[in-house]
Formats: structure tokens, C-alpha cells, sequence
């Protein structure tokens, strides 16, 4: 690099450290912290005047949770979407409460159980479950398990799967199914040149039985 693009990388490289600082809401006092440095030379790396090293910069991600690739990539941290508020949160709960009674009334009707029944086997009184049902009360985790425990059905049908908390908890599940796997295969995964490897293994897990002992024929036919 020339003189010139070293400077501008370095300002370039402070912007998008000030970003994720910023889109994290931490002070500039508590990464510098976390980094072992001064605040006064945290704020000229945010400035381009001077330039972490690469220890520095992976310490920095680590506290903030955040990809150490994102410094090299196109668009800033604060490009994502917005956190939840307290007011979307509230409004995601109340949304929530209403689904998971339609998924106990339909659940219930699967089973062709009655109020009547179900409040004998969990000591959950009618009017209680009729409420949870229409959604107009909360229903307690405990509550929840007794009746599904009565209803032969499992909480993780539950589970919120489209929302932004049900994403965000796919991802975790994701996440940690990858890190159960042995190093070998992770590293397989990622490498990019497998990927067609990659998707045609995803191609062929969704073909019928019949589907695959044709496709097995025709490379036995290409073969031999």
C-alpha cells in the first residue's frame, strides 16, 4: 500500500470501529478498557489517527460480540436492523400470548378433549383455560408443560420459530449444532470450495427413496 491508502484504510478501519462501538452503546472508556489501552489512544484509533494491531482489534470484537470480518466488509454495523424496544418487546409478548392459545385450542380440538376434561387432569380451572386460549391472560411455563403433558404434545412446538426472537434463537440452535461437530467437518464447511459439495448433499437429502436409486442407476450406467 502507498502512503496514501495506508491513511485511508486507517481512517476507514477507525469509522468502523467508532460503529460497532456506537451500535454496541458502549463508552469510549469501557473498550479501551477491555483493550488494555488509554482512552485518549482508543478515541485517535476511532479517528484514524493512530491504528490498533490485530490483537487489539480481536480483543475489541470479543468484547462486543460482534464479527471480527465485519472490518472488512461493505456495509457498517449500524446497517442492521434495530435492536427491539421495551414497546415492541411488550407488543411481541402480547402477539405471542394470543398465538400460543390458538395453538392450545387447536391442539386441544386435535385431541378432541374438553375444558371439562382438561381442567380434571391439570387443576386448571375452565375459565382459566378458556382465557389462555383467547389469549386475554398470560400463561405460566408450569401451566403450560401440565397441559401439554395431558395433551401428549411438547413444548418445543411451541416456540416462537418466525419472529425475532424465534430467529434469533434458530441461530443459536445453528450455531451450536456447528460447534458439535468435529473439528474436521467445520473445517470442511467452511471451506468455500466445498460448497457445491455442500449443496448437492442438501439436493439429494430432499429426494424420495425412488428419486435416489435412479440418480444412483445413472452413475452406475456413467461409470461402468
Amino acid at each position: 500500500m502507498t502512503n496514501a491508502q495506508l491513511t485511508i484504510r486507517e481512517k476507514k478501519l477507525g469509522l468502523l470501529i467508532r460503529d460497532a462501538r456506537m451500535a454496541e452503546r458502549r463508552s469510549i472508556k469501557e473498550c479501551a478498557d477491555a483493550i488494555g489501552v488509554k482512552p485518549g489512544i482508543f478515541r485517535a484509533y476511532e479517528e484514524g489517527r493512530r491504528s490498533m494491531s490485530l490483537p487489539e482489534l480481536e480483543a475489541l470484537v470479543f468484547f462486543l460480540k460482534i464479527n471480527i470480518s465485519q472490518f472488512w466488509a461493505n456495509e457498517t454495523v449500524s446497517d442492521a436492523p434495530e435492536p427491539l424496544t421495551s414497546e415492541d418487546i411488550t407488543r411481541l409478548i402480547a402477539l405471542r400470548q394470543r398465538m400460543i392459545g390458538a395453538l392450545l385450542r387447536q391442539e386441544r380440538t386435535n385431541s378432541n378433549m374438553s375444558f371439562r376434561h382438561l381442567s380434571s387432569q391439570t387443576g386448571i380451572s375452565q375459565s382459566k383455560l378458556k382465557s389462555y386460549e383467547l389469549g386475554e391472560r398470560p400463561i405460566s411455563v408450569p401451566e403450560l408443560e401440565s397441559i401439554l403433558v395431558v395433551m401428549s404434545s411438547r413444548i418445543e412446538n411451541f416456540f416462537d420459530q418466525s419472529g425475532p426472537v424465534g430467529e434469533w434463537m434458530n441461530s443459536q440452535q445453528a450455531a451450536q449444532k456447528f460447534k458439535d461437530l468435529s473439528p474436521e467437518v467445520q473445517d470442511f464447511v467452511c471451506q468455500p470450495v466445498n460448497r457445491p459439495y455442500l449443496e448437492l448433499a442438501m439436493k439429494l437429502s430432499s429426494m424420495s427413496r425412488d428419486k435416489l436409486r435412479s440418480v444412483a442407476e445413472g452413475l452406475l450406467d456413467i461409470t461402468l
